[in-house]
């Protein structure tokens, strides 16, 4: 039986809905926009290549925010964030803002208050190593060779949200560090699902042995872990895990965490790959989802055209795998190896025989759109030219 013309045009007008996708983006400060325009590009290649159409719509936040608003997170950006299926975002903060301890106003409050509004309460960060760039870790080769491990942070928790306090006088000050069972609960259980599917060991680290909050952790992370029996899990003290983490990384599989040992122990494995520049995360909500690099605003570079965009390109594969877009992300992350692979690289990695941020980021355009293959012309490549047809 021929189906209604109604029907068909509703199955044509659902089809074109499900490949349109609203994305906000979120410059902010510093490399922030050079870093994500990056991004957009390979995002808008995937398009056309596998049939999808990405809606763009900036937004502030930031010291730009406060520099054009007066506020860190204008509720335009909330509203823009709210309609959209994905946020990427490129980085927070300015030196007038760090080097003034008296400023009312942070580009980071705007950060740190997004998280909040949107309940972002897990932060993923993937870790691995590249072999063509093992020489620029200041660990050793057979200590990074293989690495391949996620770190789970708590992301609207913990003392970066607890109740703050300063004496009168300015010599005394408190921050208070807080968790529920239930803010532990939600992001240990997307920990345990994806050490499932990796390599089923689950490493917690806490301070179990000095914090109450840590103790918490542990209590309900044991309690959680009778449902996943087929995942091994472990514990450590966060200072041991700080040096584990240089002594034998290859021992991680998913480390879980609370939100400031994560911050910090997720930059120090930045060490691992040879540049912060490199990583990725997301930060994954009860409705939406960020996706950022895990590097900061970097003011001395921003403008220069020499920041490396390729943490924020695999941020935007990560993305890509959120939305169920998985060969999509894979080809991204193919593009971002060969492009390792062939020392298209910009100045963190290579101080004197570099290449551009846009120019990487074209070179991975160009793979993405199979402008790339055998045949590539080495003289373009040579003369920094991202087109090597």
């Amino acid at each position: 039986m021929e189906q209604p013309i109604n029907n068909i045009e509703s199955d044509l007008l659902l089809t074109a809905k499900e490949n349109v996708f609203k994305i906000a983006v979120l410059k902010g400060d510093g490399i922030g926009p050079e870093v994500t325009t990056q991004s957009i590009k390979v995002l808008q290649a995937i398009g056309e290549q596998f049939k999808k159409e990405f809606i763009f719509t900036e937004a502030l936040i930031g010291a730009d925010a406060i520099d054009k608003t007066e506020e860190p997170l204008p509720q335009a950006t909330i509203d823009v964030c709210l309609k959209s299926d994905a946020i990427l975002l490129g980085a927070i903060g300015h030196p007038k803002y760090d080097n003034d301890p008296t400023a009312k106003v942070r580009p980071e409050q705007g950060l740190l208050a997004l998280r909040k509004k949107l309940q972002l309460y897990a932060n993923i960060r993937p870790v691995t190593s590249y072999p063509s760039l093992h020489t620029l870790s200041p660990l050793k080769p057979h200590i990074i060779e293989g690495v391949d491990f996620v770190i789970y942070r708590e992301l609207t928790g913990g003392i970066y949200f607890g109740k703050k306090e300063t004496n009168e006088e300015g010599t005394i000050a408190s921050d208070e560090c807080k968790y529920s069972k239930e803010e532990i609960e939600r992001i240990a259980h997307l920990a345990f699902k994806v050490a499932h599917q990796r390599r089923k060991k689950l490493t917690l680290v806490d301070k179990a042995n000095v914090l109450e909050t840590s103790r918490l952790w542990r209590k309900v992370v044991q309690e959680i872990a009778t449902a996943y029996s087929d995942v091994t899990v472990d514990f450590l003290f966060v200072d041991n895990a700080a040096m584990q983490i240089i002594l034998n990384p290859k021992q991680f599989d998913v480390i879980l965490t609370e939100n400031m040992f994560g911050d910090i122990l997720s930059d120090e494995a930045s060490v691992i790959s040879g540049s912060i520049g490199l990583l990725p995360s997301s930060s994954i909500g009860s409705k939406t989802a960020l996706f950022e690099p895990i590097h900061g605003s970097y003011p001395q570079a921003a403008g220069k055209d020499i920041a490396n965009p390729i943490g924020s390109i695999l941020s935007a594969a990560m993305l890509l795998d959120h939305l169920g877009m998985a060969e999509e992300a894979a080809l991204v992350r193919a593009a971002v190896a060969w492009t390792l692979n062939n020392k298209i690289v910009t100045k963190d990695i290579e101080p004197i025989d570099f290449y551009f941020t846009s120019t990487v980021g074209g070179f991975i355009v160009d793979y993405i759109n199979k402008n790339i293959n055998e045949g590539m012309n080495e003289e373009n490549i040579a003369l920094r030219k991202s087109t090597v047809i």
